[in-house]
């Protein structure tokens, strides 16, 4: 089995780790672009034509499914992908997890990227699934470029910013950007109330990685050997993963699997 992940960069590693939790056997083919990073600023068209090279460096490798871990390629990419690669390669997006924060009642803050918060895409999915639930957009200037780049301090800055525009009584948190998820505890540390219940966040890697799974009728197997190769491409270019990715738990475990090589390039 050949899962591959496709990123402007780092946001990838939380969805990969869960894959690799969910099927340590599994090979994973990690697409990034370094030369045109970030996606956020740029217009849909041009997300959906870098998006789309990111992917076809990915596709070239043969996987069984590619999952889009990134909200923004989602939001703009994501029809051109799947008219591009399926039937033969499916294609999973990334939807932020409002509906089961919802599900769970309000208050329900909305932690995204300054382009997705208020955005009509945003905008529908509380209308469709979180509709009479308390929901606070929360905008985060700054936080997915700090974690890209693993700056501790501005990660912190951000972060504190954020916490400031979430309302206090908010129990339950969406991570609304995949960069997001590698500092979910420190996103909890900032906004937990003393003796208030356990703050509730709801990131997105977990859900596509099963979904993933479930497009290729494959089943969870944690219990796997652990002998699943990551191929890692930066750009289209062979590499391997950046020092930055080091910074998180997700990226060490990645780091730690073997070496994939450019020996399949055709299934």
């Amino acid at each position: 089995m050949k899962i591959a992940l496709m990123d402007s960069g780092t946001g990838l590693l939380a969805a990969a780790a869960a894959m690799r939790r969910l099927r340590p056997d599994a090979d994973l083919v990690l697409s990034s672009d370094p030369d045109g990073m970030p996606w956020g600023p740029r217009t849909p068209d041009d997300v959906a034509e870098h998006a789309l090279a990111v992917a076809r460096a990915a596709a070239a490798h043969a996987p069984d499914a590619l999952i889009v871990a990134c909200n923004t390629a989602s939001v703009h990419a994501l029809p051109a992908l799947r008219a591009e690669l399926e039937p033969a390669v499916p294609v999973i997006g990334t939807v932020p997890a409002i509906k089961p924060a919802a599900a769970g009642g309000g208050p329900v803050a909305i932690w995204a990227t300054p382009a997705t918060t208020g955005s009509p895409y945003q905008r529908d999915l509380i209308e469709r699934f979180a509709h009479g639930v308390d929901v606070t957009g929360v905008p985060c200037p700054g936080l997915a470029d700090a974690v890209e780049q693993a700056d501790e301090a501005a990660i912190d800055a951000a972060v504190a910013a954020a916490a400031l525009r979430t309302p206090e009584e908010v129990r339950s948190v969406v991570l609304g950007c995949t960069h997001y998820e590698l500092v979910a505890e420190r996103i909890r540390a900032a906004l937990q109330q003393p003796g208030a219940p356990a703050l509730v966040l709801h990131g997105s890697a977990e859900a596509v990685a099963a979904q993933a799974l479930r497009r290729i009728g494959a089943e969870p197997a944690p219990a796997a050997a652990p002998t699943g190769r990551v191929t890692v491409l930066l750009s289209g270019r062979p590499g391997a993963l950046p020092a930055e990715a080091l910074a998180y738990a997700e990226g060490r475990m990645l780091a730690a699997s073997p070496a994939g090589t450019a020996d399949a390039l055709t299934r």
